[in-house]
C-alpha cells in the first residue's frame, strides 16, 4: 500500500489516507514507532483494539508498522518528525491536540550508543540529550492538556535498566535514562489526583536491530543479563501502565539486577559495568 502525504507544518508530513474525525474514540500516541520496541508497542496496541497515533523519523519505516497495525482492524495515522527540532515537536503536538483525541502517551523515541567521552562529537551528546531528555518532556508537557480530557489517560516513559548505575564510556546516556526515572516519578506524584497515571519501564538489553545486537554480543554474559524480546518488554510494559504501575521492571532477571545494583557499592560496581561495556568500543 502506498501512503499518500500531505504536509501539516514546514516540517511535518502525515498520511491522509485514513484521517477521519473519530471524535467518539480516542487514539494512542506512540514516538519511535518505526522499528524495534516502538513498533512492538503499537503493534500490541493494535492487537488489542486500539487506535494508534505513530511518530518516526523520515525514512524510517514507519509505514511497515501502519500497514501492519491496520491489519489488526484499527485506525492508525503516521507522522514524520524529529523529535529534536523544536519547530517539528510543536508542529506535531499542534497537528495532534486539534484533531486527534489522545488517551495514552508512549515516549518511546530514544537514543543511545558507546564512545570515549574524551573523542565523542557535540553532535553525539546533543542528541541524546535533546531526544532522551527534552524531547520527552516537552511532548509530555505540550500533550498533557490533551490527556487530562480523558477520564482515564496514561503516559509511559521509556528508560533503561542503565538509569540505576553511572556507566563509563556511555556517560551522557545513563545520565539521560536517570532523568526519565525521576521526571516521571515526579509527574506521577503531582498528577496522583488527577485521572493520568504516569509509568516509566525499565528495559535491559534488547536485540532491537544489528548494531545493538553487536554491541550486546560484544558484552559477552554481562551483555546478556535480562535479556528480552522487544515483544516481550512491550506486552510487560503496557500491561503494568494500565494496572498503574508507576515504575515497571520486565522479567525476573531485571527484577533481580535492580536488587544487586542496589547492594554492590557504586565504587565495585561502576568499574566492572564499564569493563564489560569498553568491550563495545573494539574494532572488528
Amino acid at each position: 500500500m502506498n501512503f499518500a502525504a500531505a504536509e501539516v507544518s514546514a516540517h511535518i508530513l502525515y498520511y491522509t489516507d485514513f484521517m477521519t474525525d473519530r471524535h467518539d474514540n480516542r487514539y494512542a500516541l506512540v514516538t519511535g514507532a518505526g522499528s524495534g520496541l516502538g513498533r512492538c508497542y503499537a503493534l500490541y496496541l493494535a492487537e488489542l483494539g486500539i487506535d494508534t497515533v505513530l511518530v518516526d523519523l523520515p525514512g524510517s519505516e514507519l509505514d511497515r508498522t501502519i500497514q501492519q497495525a491496520r491489519l489488526a482492524g484499527t485506525e492508525c495515522t503516521g507522522f514524520y518528525a524529529d523529535l529534536t527540532d523544536d519547530a517539528q515537536l510543536s508542529g506535531l503536538c499542534e497537528t495532534v491536540n486539534r484533531n486527534y483525541p489522545i488517551y495514552i502517551l508512549i515516549n518511546n523515541a530514544g537514543v543511545g550508543g558507546t564512545q570515549r567521552f574524551t573523542t565523542c562529537g557535540p553532535d553525539y551528546i546533543d542528541r541524546i540529550i535533546l531526544l532522551n531528555v527534552r524531547a520527552t518532556t516537552m511532548l509530555t508537557k505540550q500533550l498533557l492538556p490533551n490527556l487530562m480530557k480523558a477520564p482515564k489517560a496514561y503516559i509511559l516513559n521509556v528508560s533503561s535498566m542503565a538509569a540505576f548505575s553511572p556507566i563509563g564510556y556511555k556517560t551522557v546516556y545513563p545520565a539521560s535514562k536517570s532523568y526519565i526515572h525521576n521526571f516521571t516519578r515526579s509527574l506521577n506524584e503531582e498528577l496522583r489526583h488527577t485521572g493520568v497515571s504516569v509509568s516509566v519501564v525499565h528495559p535491559g538489553p534488547m536485540k532491537t536491530n544489528p548494531d545493538v545486537t553487536m554491541r550486546i554480543e560484544r558484552q559477552g554474559i554481562c551483555g546478556k543479563l535480562g535479556l528480552l524480546s522487544p515483544e516481550e518488554v512491550a506486552r510487560k510494559s503496557i500491561n503494568g501502565l494500565f494496572k498503574k504501575k508507576t515504575v515497571i521492571l520486565p522479567g525476573w532477571s531485571n527484577k533481580l539486577n535492580r536488587v544487586l545494583m542496589r547492594l554492590v557499592p557504586t565504587d565495585i560496581r561502576l568499574p566492572l559495568m564499564s569493563h564489560f561495556v569498553a568491550r563495545e568500543l573494539k574494532t572488528e
